[in-house]
């Protein structure tokens, strides 16, 4: 088990077993960003820029929750981050509901 060096800032180290897609992060932003103490995902508020923001976070969303806030163990970063896995998950579920429900409507 490596040591928890959660947020020391962008230096940190990012434990292996916790460098994966982030789905909270890409579908929940700036949500995300606050609760996780990770403010560039404020930057998905804007317009265009949020499609890439959206890939940035979910690429790298652990990584930076991970250097920017300070966590218990990394136990406690997984518990926590599965719980804004499953959120953005069912986001995403709606997003894609309205989107073939707004399609459906054109036809």
């Amino acid at each position: 088990m490596e040591e928890n060096n959660s947020g020391q800032g962008e230096k940190t180290a990012l434990p292996k077993e916790l460098d994966r897609w982030n789905w909270g992060a890409c579908f929940l932003n700036a949500l995300w960003g606050v609760g996780n103490k990770t403010y560039v995902a404020l930057f998905a508020l804007v317009p265009v820029l949020n499609i890439f923001m959206m890939i940035a976070l979910g690429l790298n969303g652990s990584k930076w929750a991970w250097a920017n806030k300070e966590w218990k163990s990394v136990e406690h970063f997984n518990k926590i981050q599965k719980r804004w896995n499953a959120a953005g998950f069912f986001a995403f579920g709606v997003y894609l509901y309205f989107l073939i429900k707004g399609f459906l409507s054109l036809l």
